[in-house]
């Protein structure tokens, strides 16, 4: 069976740039890291133990199948198209994860997994959605999973995750390490919202957009290029001693990155 690659990504730089109801705006570049991805497939039923009725996740997570992102996307894609195919789909197979990103990482893996589905889904069963379509559903899912949907290797993402332009430069290579910090990305935002508040006005949002990612890296820092870098390293004390100079933080963590150096 086709296996679809669910890509991880990095966060060059994240900065808020005010509220919106409950969420927070952002401006972001997210770029996507080209060896670093889980392994999407579906597979029978009848190969594996695995009840016709129940939606069956097969991969090594540590979450419910009802708190996977990838059964959410399924929810929200049902409520969506409310296609009877799609559900004899889920009753025929399961969806099989080879799970190489790591879970509270910054590097949006679950998010990846989602518009990944989504996009089986949709090639698999001929739905017919645009990207724009099932961006809007992805949405639903998580504010990340629309840059994953539209498959661009560099964005910039804004609002709350919807709205995300292609830039075009050179795709970067990363050095890439996780430490064993399971963060909560509500509990970052919190703080941040309590002790870091400071969003970026407009210009400042428009001139970030323009630069190379390459350009950013060497002009900031990470606690300048990523607003939840302080939070995050105020919630968790751990974070402080895995921090290695010249290394970036990835969305509200606990990954830190860099770009390879030349050989």
């Amino acid at each position: 069976m086709k296996k679809y690659k669910a890509y991880a990504k990095v966060n060059i730089f994240l900065k808020i740039t005010g509220r919106r109801n409950e969420y927070h705006e952002i401006v972001s570049r997210f770029m996507r890291v080209n060896d670093l991805y889980d392994a999407l497939s579906f597979v029978s039923k009848k190969n594996v133990q695995a009840k016709a009725n129940e939606f069956k996740i097969i991969g090594d997570f540590d979450c419910t199948t009802k708190q996977n992102t990838i059964y959410k996307a399924y929810v929200a894609l049902k409520e969506a198209t409310s296609s009877q195919a799609l559900e004899k789909l889920m009753r025929t197979y399961a969806i099989a994860v080879e799970k190489h990103i790591p879970a509270f990482a910054g590097l949006g893996g679950g998010s990846s997994d989602a518009a990944t589905y989504l996009k089986m889904c949709n090639e698999v069963l001929h739905l017919g959605l645009s990207l724009n379509e099932l961006a809007q559903i992805g949405l639903h899912v998580g504010a990340d999973v629309p840059f994953f949907i539209y498959g661009y290797e560099s964005a910039n993402v804004s609002g709350i995750g919807e709205v995300v332009e292609a830039f075009d430069e050179e795709l970067l290579a990363f050095d890439i390490y996780t430490p064993e910090v399971q963060i909560s990305t509500p509990q970052v935002y919190k703080a941040y919202r309590e002790s870091f508040y400071a969003p970026i006005d407009g210009f400042a949002a428009d001139e970030l957009k323009k630069k190379s990612s390459l350009d950013i890296l060497n002009e900031l820092d990470a606690k300048e290029a990523n607003d939840l870098f302080n939070p995050a390293l105020q919630e968790y004390s751990d974070l402080e001693q895995h921090y290695q100079d010249g290394y970036y933080f990835s969305g509200s963590g606990s990954s830190f990155f860099k770009v390879k150096e030349e050989k």
